[in-house]
């Protein structure tokens, strides 16, 4: 950890960190009243958590496949799990107390297939998902900015030819909890969490004869957190965003707004895609009285913040050849993925299944299949050693 001197040179990002907190929530409230304000400070927390405790799902299922550790991928099954605990009792009864909760419930077929399967791929090779790659680009990383700008990049693109995928096969929307019951849904569910939490446990202690742990919390200001800590902080996160704007927490629908953007002012005709036919008011309109885009501006910021307060924003400018282009070849992956599969790790993985969506367990089981990929192809592009030849 850093010593408080060490902190002491950290005060001027610290300063720009709050500063721009504070900013985009004012700019959020302006915009979009009070509920987007505290989306944008959900957003804040979620990049401050996300950061102190490295909580991403990028590295934790590389972790898992290369070096059979499951740690991270535990701490995902904690966080899905106490995260269902409250959800799916708020999506069955919510409204007769008053409480509007939508689930993200979406069919999936051969293009949500395929877009998570392409997720898993550029995850691994751009380092980070969709949460991974705000928070380190917040917290100083500058390849993940290059990440970022194509993952915006792809997610336009994506928009061109979503409508051809879509009339693709597939199955219809699923909930459990509709369909089964709350008492049924939430048993079910935390059955197959436990499953894979203790799959991860058997296969690393055959591996390795013993478990990590999930890590100490040293400092809740300064960092680092427990992987713990960081799970139930997005346990926080995504209640919090169910109660404010009324659905789960979502990322990646932003990027292809932000694209959007970009393109009509850059003269590129986006009005004649069917894809942003009915939507021209939304990219027309201030990019502040988007949600998903004052929470993602949060996250970033609350990251930047982070950082500066364990006394570790130092951006390197300088970036290899190799660095630049996995980054663009990952960005570009995750972001026409993305669009396929309903979102990223969390709008279409956590998010479909904290709300009883059946697409959020083959987003799993797709995006897994595709980061399994990307982990080997890690390994061909040089980002990682080859285990198999160290001794």
């Amino acid at each position: 950890m850093q010593n408080v001197s060490e902190r002491s040179t950290q005060i001027l990002p610290i300063t720009i960190g709050m500063a721009l907190i504070l900013a985009v929530t004012i700019l959020a409230g302006v915009n979009g009243g009070t509920k987007l304000a505290l989306a944008s400070l959900i957003g804040a927390f979620a990049g401050l958590a996300l950061y102190h405790a490295s909580f991403g799902f990028t590295a934790a299922w590389r972790r898992m496949v290369r070096e059979k550790r499951g740690a991270g991928l535990r701490a995902q099954m904690l966080l899905i799990a106490v995260t269902i605990c409250i959800s799916y009792p708020l999506l069955a009864f919510g409204r007769d107390i008053g409480i509007t909760a939508n689930g993200f419930v979406f069919p999936f077929g051969i293009a949500a297939a395929i877009g998570a399967f392409v997720f898993g791929i550029g995850m691994q090779l751009g380092g980070g998902c969709g949460s991974g790659t705000l928070f380190t680009a917040g917290g100083g990383s500058t390849r993940m900015v290059v990440t970022l700008a194509a993952f915006i990049a792809g997610s336009l693109v994506a928009t061109a030819h979503l409508h051809h995928w879509n009339a693709l096969p597939r199955f219809s929307s699923f909930s459990t909890v509709r369909e089964f019951g709350l008492g049924v849904a939430l048993s079910m569910t935390l059955v197959i969490l436990a499953a894979i939490a203790a799959l991860s446990f058997l296969i690393e202690r055959r591996t390795h004869g013993e478990t990590q742990s999930l890590g100490q919390t040293q400092s809740w200001r300064y960092g680092p957190w427990s992987l713990v800590a960081g799970a139930l902080a997005l346990v926080v996160v995504s209640i919090a965003t169910l109660l404010v704007l009324s659905r789960p927490w979502g990322i990646t629908s932003a990027f292809a707004l932000w694209g959007a953007k970009v393109a009509v002012v850059s003269g590129v005709p986006i009005e004649t895609w069917p894809y942003w036919t009915n939507q021209m008011a939304r990219v027309e309109r201030s990019v502040f009285s988007d949600a998903t885009s004052v929470m993602n501006f949060g996250i970033m910021a609350g990251a930047l913040l982070a950082a500066s307060l364990a006394g570790k924003y130092a951006p390197k400018l300088s970036l290899s050849f190799r660095d630049v282009a996995t980054a663009i070849l990952g960005g570009l992956l995750m972001g026409y993925g993305a669009r396929l599969a309903y979102g990223c790790n969390i709008g279409g993985y956590l998010g479909g299944i904290v709300s009883g969506s059946l697409h959020g367990w083959w987003w799993l089981v797709f995006g897994f299949l595709g980061s399994i990929v990307g982990t080997r192809l890690r390994v061909w592009t040089g980002q990682d050693p080859d285990l198999r030849t160290q001794t």
